[in-house]
Parts: structure tokens; C-alpha cells; sequence
């Protein structure tokens, strides 16, 4: 099966020789899945010709808006619905989960209750997952047909489906812990507040999820469709 990574931001270059881009950690967090990757790095400019030109979709992170004014997000957003009117498989992470609301008619903001760093709980379907979280913008209004799947206090709309279609998750289940430390170092400083780092760095020994996550999204890109 072949999986079309639309890559829409870059790792910051003092951590691409330790960690790759953006693109490369989804072929590590799904490995084993007998998946083919093929990226598009839509943030350059560089998109598919369509939806046909994999069996399934993948929206990475970003550390971009999804309502900044720049020329390729009206493009993305003509592409969710491409792939969305296609019936192929799409997920969205972060500013992919984001994109994917605004684009079927939902609101994304940046959030006024601040930021969500580092290990974070949700509630999906009574369960308890921890994954690692890096945003302020949110999800405030839910497009018409979209489930919400997972929340918390912090994010009520964490992960939401649309139908057996698209499935989406505001946090970071590629995210290894020392990716995240990463961001704090870089990223992190001077934008997000030190005490919320800090609180962060005290979370980063607590287990997480990732890996259940990513079963989740294996079987959701290899679930038969009618």
C-alpha cells in the first residue's frame, strides 16, 4: 500500500542531521505495516497530481497556521477534498488535523488558553492515551459530520473522524521524547513560556502511547473500504 506523505513544515535544520525531516518520522512510527512512502512536500510548492497518486493520504505537522495567507494552503485544502471525495484513507496530525477541519468547514484559532507541550493525556473513548503535544493553535469549530474521538479539559476537539474516511489527532504520536526536547531547545524559547518547558521536561520519563496510536493508524490506512 502506498501512503502519500503531504509534508507541510520542516524540522528545524539543528536537528535534521539527529532526527531527518518532518516526512521521515512517519515511515519510523509506522514501520513493519508494509507501507510504500512517497512524500510531497506541499510547503515547497511540491504537491501530487491528485488523489490517485496513493492508496492512502498522510497531513504531517507544521509549525505554520492553517489560516496564514500562503499560496499552497488553499491548494492543500482543494486537495483534502480531492482526496476526501476519492473514499481513500486520509489522517492528520497536528496542523494536519487542523488543515483537514478548516478545509471541510470547521474553525482553527490560535488558542487562547496557551500552549500544550510535551506528555499530554486524552480521553479516547474512555480510554486513557499520553502522547506528546506541541501547539496552541486549536480546532474550535467542528465541521459537519466530524466525531469527536478523543479530548481532554486543554483540547476538547484532540481527535476527530470524519465517517470511516479520515481519522485525525491534534498531538504528536512521532514525536520521540528527545524530538520533543529538541523543540524545546529550539523552537521553544522565547515563543512558549518557560514554566510550561519546564513542566514539560519533569513529564518526559511518564510512558506513552505512541506505539498503540500508531497501530490505530496502520489499521485505519489498511481498513477495506467499501
Amino acid at each position: 500500500m502506498k501512503i502519500g506523505i503531504l509534508q507541510t513544515g520542516h524540522t528545524p535544520d539543528v536537528l535534521k542531521s539527529e532526527f531527518g525531516d518532518y516526512d521521515s518520522l512517519f515511515p519510523a512510527l509506522l514501520d513493519g505495516n508494509g507501507f510504500a512512502f512517497e512524500t510531497f512536500a506541499v510547503v515547497d510548492g511540491i504537491f501530487p497530481t491528485g488523489a490517485q497518486d496513493a492508496d492512502g493520504w498522510l497531513i504531517t505537522g507544521s509549525r505554520h497556521g492553517a489560516y496564514e495567507d500562503l499560496p499552497w494552503i488553499p491548494k492543500l485544502e482543494d486537495l483534502v477534498h480531492d482526496i476526501h471525495d476519492s473514499g481513500k484513507p486520509l489522517i492528520g496530525v497536528c496542523f494536519g488535523h487542523q488543515i483537514i477541519a478548516q478545509a471541510l468547514g470547521g474553525a482553527v484559532e490560535k488558542f487562547s488558553g496557551g500552549w500544550a507541550v510535551g506528555r499530554t493525556d486524552y480521553d479516547l473513548g474512555g480510554k486513557n492515551v499520553c502522547l506528546n503535544a506541541w501547539h496552541q493553535d486549536q480546532v474550535t469549530v467542528l465541521p459537519e459530520g466530524a466525531q469527536v474521538q478523543g479530548q481532554n479539559e486543554f483540547c476538547q476537539y484532540a481527535m476527530l473522524s470524519y465517517g470511516d474516511q479520515i481519522w485525525t489527532v491534534q498531538a504528536h504520536p512521532e514525536f520521540s521524547d528527545e524530538f520533543v526536547e529538541g523543540l524545546m531547545r529550539t523552537r521553544g524559547k522565547g515563543v512558549v513560556p518557560d514554566n510550561l518547558m519546564q513542566d514539560a521536561a519533569n513529564r518526559q520519563t511518564a510512558p506513552d502511547d505512541n506505539a498503540e496510536i500508531a497501530r490505530y493508524m496502520a489499521d485505519f490506512l489498511k481498513k477495506a473500504r467499501a
